[in-house]
């Protein structure tokens, strides 16, 4: 049962099967999502409501890409048992018949051999040699054959809990995005101007030139000190997990290049902002899809480009984590995971996600302030 529970869990949280201690790394990862829960139950703000909702829609989608890799790694190991049970097929026929025929003769005929005392001394030696490998080889078989009705077990599952995940993600991506809305006690530096940001939306041409007018869409202000971030630079976590498709100023294949990186996501991760930082704006702009510029640092603007969905008020300052947009695209549906791994395909990103970072009115290349690596 143990055994059971523990390759259970490691398929579910991700832990590779290659792990050092599989077991303690499932637990770790389980007790993230039960955490999770935790902390949505205690929380009494809108404010710890929404980071625990964070916490659990990050937990879920960790937890999908590693139970995506847990069963792509089941079946591999599945194949490989197999394979090796198979050619061991005379092996294991021979092993099986020299157990039913000891087990089958009456005990004091064991201790007897034809050519007398000595040859039952002798055999004696050679079959207290013998026992302990032949013991070994017992052991590993039945570890092994126990493993492939495991693994069996598990990719007979895999649509149940794979649908268990999904359904579980997109109940707390709709709590959350409801929580945000909810959400009144933040910190906040300012208030918007929404008649200048709607002026200076329809007469930007390029997001220079937006972003040189940010602060005409500023209306009251609060005595809020400003965050800091500069400490971090460098060393800023990236705000969704994803690859790196285009480097800064790296043309496409139309020969467009952009002062930003494009990194590319899975559908309906969640973009957070990795320092603590202040709103600056949301909303669809130019050819960006709908962006999310976030002053992590007095004259710095980190610029998120190409979301679904954008959370957050103009003005408010962002605690790190904070999600501050959704990507688009649909959530797989099981069969389409489940054939994606009888394909030997890795997990689909289909969404981009352009990050621009900006000093004064200049872009720098956000490698300088994100870690890349």
């Amino acid at each position: 049962m143990i055994r059971t529970t523990t390759l259970v869990l490691s398929l579910w949280t991700g832990t590779a099967f290659a792990e050092a201690d599989p077991g303690q790394a499932a637990l770790a990862a389980a007790a993230r999502i039960e955490g999770a829960s935790v902390m949505l139950q205690e929380a009494d703000t809108a404010r710890d409501r929404v980071s625990a909702l964070t916490e659990t829609v990050k937990a879920y989608e960790d937890g999908l890409v590693a139970l995506r890799a847990g069963l792509r790694q089941a079946a591999i190991r599945q194949e490989a048992l197999e394979t090796e049970l198979d050619a061991k097929s005379d092996e294991v026929a021979q092993l099986l018949g020299v157990l039913l025929s000891m087990g089958r003769a009456p005990a004091p005929v064991l201790l007897l051999h034809p050519s007398g005392p000595t040859g039952t001394a002798r055999s004696g030696m050679i079959l207290a040699d013998v026992t302990p490998a032949l013991q070994q080889d017992v052991t590993k078989l039945r570890s092994q054959l126990e493993e492939v009705a495991l693994l069996r077990d598990l990719q007979d599952n895999a649509a149940d809990k794979l649908r268990q995940g999904l359904d579980g993600a997109q109940t707390a991506r709709a709590s959350l995005s409801a929580a945000i809305s909810d959400r009144t006690d933040l910190p906040q530096r300012f208030t918007e101007d929404a008649i200048q940001t709607a002026l200076l939306i329809s007469s930007a041409e390029t997001l220079d030139a937006f972003a040189s007018g940010l602060n005409d869409t500023i209306g009251e202000e609060m005595d809020i000190p400003s965050p800091d971030a500069l400490s971090m630079r460098g060393n800023i976590p990236l705000p969704v997990q994803g690859r790196i498709l285009r480097g800064f100023n790296e043309e496409d294949l139309a020969g467009i290049s952009r002062p930003g990186v494009l990194l590319a996501t899975q559908p309906r991760v969640l973009v957070t902002t990795p320092v603590a930082a202040t709103l600056r704006f949301k909303g669809p702009l130019l050819d960006y899809g709908n962006v999310v510029i976030t002053e992590p640092a007095a004259d710095i603007l980190f610029v998120y480009a190409g979301l679904a969905e954008t959370f957050g008020q103009v003005g408010e300052v962002l605690p790190a984590g904070s999600p501050v947009g959704m990507m688009g695209g649909d959530s797989p549906l099981v069969d389409e995971i489940l054939t994606d791994l009888e394909n030997g395909s890795g997990i689909r990103a289909t969404e981009t996600l352009y990050l621009e970072v900006r000093e004064g009115q200049s872009p720098v290349d956000p490698a300088n302030w994100f870690a890349m690596e």
